[in-house]
């Protein structure tokens, strides 16, 4: 269940930055960036591991801001491969997104989803 909230919460957040960011970033409507979504979550579940792993030194010294690209790689890797659905103009605003997306699903996270996990328990 979590993680479908957290797609819905990126497909939104995709619409929220086609429409903020429409020079830069093109989305075809809500179906597409469900399934962008989605395909990022799969990314980032089969090739983000590989990817930390492969440049855990440089994350090392760079205090795991370098993840941040990596993030953007995974977004950028969403773009190939959703064509022209889903389209980021550059890797620099590729960046961007992902500091923005990590910013935040981690509000979302700490003023939504704990709070409701802790009532729970």
């Amino acid at each position: 269940m979590r993680w479908l909230i957290g797609c819905l919460i990126n497909a939104v957040l995709f619409m929220a930055l086609a429409g903020y960011f429409h020079e830069s970033f093109q989305l075809t409507g809500f179906m597409a960036a469900l399934q962008a979504s989605i395909l990022l979550s799969i990314l980032n579940v089969l090739v983000r591991p590989i990817l930390i792993l492969l440049t855990l030194p440089v994350t090392v010294v760079t205090l795991g801001l370098f993840l941040f690209v990596i993030n953007a790689i995974t977004l950028e890797l969403t773009d190939y491969l959703m064509g022209e659905a889903f389209e980021i103009s550059s890797f620099g605003i590729a960046f961007f997104f992902a500091i923005l997306m990590s910013l935040v699903n981690l509000i979302i996270q700490k003023t939504l989803l704990q709070p409701a996990r802790k009532s729970k328990d």
